[in-house]
């Protein structure tokens, strides 16, 4: 039988163990001069084309009758059914097995799926209701499988269950994500809206801070957007894994990954370091509710999901949303300001560090994201920006810009909002270049020049003149090693730094995963892929490399002998100091009350 809605999908994590989905997609009216079925190329937030089609592995289609019929394959995404085709079914198996937030996954503990992974878009019918049942395995122990997701229940399919699902139009089918496992939840309500958090994998986490946390971060969100909330309920899903991290925002969820060592234990008070992480990864994807969910890039309206849609905005997009992640926990009061300080500090860090800074723009990154951002390779530093850390150095920059032209009385919170309305009321995007005339338009500021020199140029904001009426005291300082953060005060004595960053081998010996620029090993004539096997003949591995190295004395040259293409070389490296720029943030000692008014006006402490 053939479903008497216009479009309807079915999904089944048929074989858990061989990560394979089956869908059935059952079209009630083909387009008479021959369907056409296309799978998104890419997932918006994460702006790289991956075709997902490449991950079907086998499909076909059957009439009411099932009898087969014709399927053609027009490229690497799209399949045309014949002209005046009656009602069909298209039935498809797509294999899961990319363990992130941007695709789909399925083993025999957990499955999970972004609708652009798995559903095929109707062409010409994507204005069209959709409904999608959601089926359990057909064999095996999962009777404790839940599903959770914010896609509309059907009547008859209680909440978590197996069963109905509805959407207005395939834009809102692919964007409801659904997880499903014997996951663990809890629920809280703020100001009349429901959320829902549920944590996947196997984990310790002290549910009931969880439960008293995250809703600060939602409360202090809203607050900031006046309570007006763009989605009717919101769920947070997390998959916890060793060593895992991501996030991916949705109209009215976010699908996250985190390390079990992010997640609070019970019995331990206080926000650590890698708690922090987790908090700030949560109210980065909250923020995205309005800002990229709703407010976008005029480019982005429509989205087009067959081909990369370039945009420079991706600096206020994805820039804006890493400054506004860390103020809603200190001015809520959830982190010190001292805290705040060290977390502003390492994003800091990431932005001032590496060459590629004095090379590619915040803007330039925005456009080129599909290309050098999400396709990163060894000498990225050396070449590129992230518009994620350069483009919230150039928002706080601007921010504070604001608030002393304006005497503390206005800031980028206004122009946030402003931008809320103005995408309430028209529904438009932001135009290229719209992001400094809307500055003016709000706050009467004319911030041109800074945007291109900050933003369309590659200059650094003059951090330390911005934040000195602020109370804050801004230096560098030189990296301890490679994995050094930044933020933390540290006395780094000057010594000798390798300029490269070190991963270990499954044998623990140091492999150079990245050269970089004027640094001793590439003056060394090291590579990316190098083992370094001993420093003026004393053995080192990935654990002692760089303090073996920082003993020696500076200006001098160590023999290296290390490994590449089988063979070992020898080589001289100068022991030559890093340079400083690990960002310090601290309060200066002596602030001035009208300094600490200021900050008060900012930070709420």
């Amino acid at each position: 039988m053939i479903s008497k809605a216009p479009v309807h999908y079915s999904i089944t994590p048929a074989r858990p163990e061989a990560h394979i989905f089956t869908i059935s997609l059952r079209i009630q009216r083909p387009d008479p001069a021959g369907q056409v079925l296309r799978m998104p190329a890419w997932i918006p937030g994460s702006y790289m084309i991956r075709d997902f089609a490449k991950h079907v592995v086998r499909i076909h289609a059957r009439d009411a009758d099932d009898q087969p019929v014709l399927l053609t394959k027009l490229d690497k995404s799209s399949w045309q059914l014949p002209e005046n085709c009656p009602p069909v079914r298209v039935e498809y198996e797509v294999y899961a097995f990319d363990f992130s937030v941007r695709a789909a996954w399925l083993d025999t503990r957990r499955a999970f799926f972004n609708g652009t992974s798995v559903f095929l878009e109707v062409l010409g019918q994507a204005d069209q209701p959709c409904t999608v049942d959601i089926h359990p395995p057909p064999r095996g122990d999962y009777q404790h499988w839940k599903v959770g997701t914010t896609l509309l229940r059907a009547e008859n399919t209680p909440r978590y269950a197996f069963g109905r699902y509805f959407a207005e139009n395939y834009d809102a089918l692919i964007d409801h994500p659904v997880e499903i496992a014997d996951f663990d939840s809890l629920v809280f309500d703020v100001n009349g809206v429901r959320h829902e958090f549920i944590l996947s994998g196997s984990h310790e986490a002290d549910m009931e801070r969880l439960a008293v946390d995250v809703p600060r971060i939602c409360a202090a969100q809203q607050a900031f957007f006046k309570n007006e909330f763009p989605a009717e309920e919101y769920l947070f899903m997390t998959a916890v894994g060793e060593n895992a991290y991501g996030g991916l925002e949705h109209r009215a969820s976010t699908a996250l990954m985190c390390a079990r060592r992010e997640l609070p234990q019970r019995g331990k008070a206080g926000i650590s370091d890698d708690y922090l992480n987790y908090l700030t990864l949560i109210s980065h994807e909250y923020f995205h509710t309005w800002n990229v969910k709703q407010m976008k890039p005029a480019a982005f309206v429509p989205y087009d999901l067959s081909r990369e849609v370039h945009t420079e905005l991706l600096w206020v997009f994805e820039g804006a949303t890493v400054y506004y992640e860390g103020l809603p926990l200190v001015r809520g009061g959830l982190i010190s300001l001292e805290q705040y300080l060290r977390y502003l500090g390492e994003t800091l860090s990431r932005a001032m560090r590496g060459s590629g800074k004095r090379k590619q723009s915040p803007a330039a990154s925005s456009f080129d994201t599909w290309t050098k951002f999400y396709k990163q390779d060894e000498n990225a530093p050396n070449a590129i920006v992230s518009y994620y850390t350069r483009g919230a150095l150039a928002v706080l920059a601007l921010d504070l810009t604001i608030r002393q032209q304006t005497r503390h009385a206005l800031s980028l919170d206004q122009v946030m909002r402003a931008l809320w309305k103005q995408w309430k009321t028209t529904g438009e995007g932001l135009p290229e270049r719209g992001f400094e005339a809307l500055i003016e338009k709000v706050t009467g500021v004319d911030v041109r020049e800074q945007v291109a020199a900050w933003v369309y140029g590659t200059e650094d904001p003059p951090l330390a003149e911005l934040l000195e009426p602020f109370g804050i005291e801004y230096t560098l300082r030189r990296p301890r090693d490679s994995q050094d953060k930044g933020g933390k005060a540290l006395e780094v004595p000057e010594q000798p730094f390798l300029g490269a960053l070190v991963r270990a081998t499954e044998k623990g010996q140091a492999r150079l995963a990245q050269v970089w620029e004027e640094g001793a090993a590439m003056r060394a004539g090291l590579s990316p892929g190098d083992l370094v096997l001993s420093l003026d003949g004393q053995a080192v591995s990935a654990s002692n490399l760089e303090s073996v190295l920082a003993t020696r004395p500076l200006g001098k040259d160590v023999e290296v002998h290390y490994l590449r293409d089988g063979r070992v070389y020898t080589t001289r490296l100068p022991c030559q100091a890093a340079e400083a720029d690990r960002v310090v943030l601290r309060e200066a000692a002596a602030a001035t009350t009208e300094q600490r008014e200021n900050r008060k006006s900012w930070l709420n402490c």
